[in-house]
């Protein structure tokens, strides 16, 4: 095994999580995305760091990168309900509203929100 070559690398998964969640808590959200790329890319089968990846992704405004994430995350877990959304948020942003539309929709009526 390699050994870590930068600060974002460094300490076991479980050390380098909590430093994501200390950066993106303090709204460095471009430092915790850098920790969280290769923490999620180590474990892509955890939900938790590749969620938080995406939230990253999307409060540096690294829209397409959140996209992207997020894609992949409602790929293996379609039911993940604040990855509907979050995607949703994400395509608005991104001046897609038509494109993101169903994804609002999906994440409200897994939330238990109907319109009246």
């Amino acid at each position: 095994m390699n050994a870590p070559t930068t600060y974002f690398e460094h300490g076991t998964a479980a050390e380098r999580w909590a430093r994501a969640q200390l950066f993106f808590d303090a709204k460095e959200y471009a430092t915790a995305a850098r920790i969280l790329e290769t923490l999620a890319g180590e474990t892509p089968e955890q939900l938790a760091p590749r969620l938080l990846l995406a939230r990253a992704y999307y409060h540096s405004a690294q829209l397409s990168r959140a996209e992207r994430e997020l894609r992949a995350i409602l790929e293996r877990w379609p039911v993940e309900d604040y990855a509907q959304l979050m995607l949703g948020r994400t395509l608005e942003r991104l001046g897609r509203a038509t494109e993101a539309r169903p994804y609002l929709r999906m994440a409200a009526a897994m939330a238990g929100e109907f319109p009246e």
